[in-house]
């Protein structure tokens, strides 16, 4: 299976590729990726840079192109896949047909993914964008059971990927509305939910941080407590007089134990979420995740998880906890 990774800048991709990537994945600084956030993701020089460094080592740069234009900056789509194939990317990673379509007309030889974005969970599905658009590979929402993985993938015309680890989104992938309730920003369109603009930092006397989006109050902070970057269905809100996080708790998915039943239904590549995060986490995730695999590799029938790897998922994990999130049903 290849080990698909996360890079919001140079040193992230070079980390990566450096700590057992076989593809990293990458955006460019504007809004047609769904992580847009200020500071992040590459030009056209680093991207080609960093094309440039991943295939001197053998592996191979993806460049995300995963949210939804408007008719009025479809251009701007149709400008980041030229520079995608400008830059030397062997893919790109897209949900919106039209983006699709462009790139399938206008650089066949570009490889396209389905991105998690495109919501398709369905063989049916994976077939439509597989006839109309040539795709080469789907990623699979984070809503699906490992049965419903092992079925799909029996079926699929392309070849799967799943996420394997990182931050957990319990929408529907793609069709997430809270960002945009809260800001009239979405993140579907514009690239990040809860934008930088709207949020707003309060610290009282006591030490007690108050975090808010565009003026809605979202999560209070104790002094020693550590506080997350705040998007709405993450927050801490009153309901029946019991503050709790109501929607999903800070956590992170972790695959791990999953991993001989991912290769055995036929999943082809398994991504590591984060682009957003630091060079530290990505060296220490790629690195737990390449040895996990290679070992399983050497030797299937007596592999199973290693109390080092989960502690070091766990340290890099949301809120320091992990879940199979939707992975397990026991009902299923």
């Amino acid at each position: 299976m290849q080990l698909v990774c996360p890079a919001g800048n140079l040193p992230a991709l070079t980390c990566a590729i450096d700590a057992g990537a076989d593809a990293v994945y990458a955006g460019l600084r504007d809004q047609t990726n769904a992580r847009a956030f200020p500071g992040l993701n590459f030009d056209a020089n680093t991207l080609a840079e960093g094309a440039r460094y991943a295939h001197a080592r053998g592996r191979q740069l993806y460049l995300a192109l995963n949210t939804y234009p408007d008719s009025q900056r479809l251009h701007q789509w149709h400008q980041a896949v030229a520079t995608a194939a400008e830059s030397g990317c062997d893919a790109i990673i897209a949900a919106d047909m039209a983006v699709l379509d462009y790139a399938a007309r206008s650089y066949p030889s570009l490889a396209r993914h389905l991105s998690v974005q495109g919501s398709a969970t369905t063989a049916a599905a994976l077939r439509y964008y597989t006839e109309q658009f040539g795709i080469s590979r789907a990623v699979l929402p984070r809503v699906l059971s490992i049965q419903q993985v092992e079925r799909l993938c029996s079926t699929s015309p392309v070849a799967v990927e799943v996420f394997a680890f990182g931050s957990l989104c319990i929408m529907v992938e793609g069709r997430c509305q809270l960002s945009s309730y809260v800001t009239a920003a979405s993140p579907n369109r514009h690239g990040v939910c809860s934008p930088a603009r709207f949020v707003r930092w309060e610290e009282s006397t006591d030490g007690t941080r108050t975090v808010l989006l565009n003026d809605v109050l979202i999560d209070r902070f104790a002094p020693d407590e550590a506080a997350g970057y705040p998007t709405v269905c993450k927050g801490r809100y009153e309901v029946r007089q019991n503050i709790f996080h109501a929607l999903e708790e800070p956590t992170s998915l972790n695959t791990l134990e999953l991993l001989p039943r991912l290769h055995s239904c036929g999943v082809q590549a398994l991504k590591i979420e984060g682009r957003q995060r630091g060079a530290a986490y990505v060296t220490a995730v790629t690195r737990t995740w390449r040895d996990a695999i290679d070992r399983y590799a050497d030797s299937p029938h007596d592999w199973k998880p290693q109390s080092r790897w989960q502690s070091t998922l766990a340290s890099h994990a949301e809120g320091h906890q992990t879940t199979l999130g939707p992975y397990h049903r026991h009902w299923q």
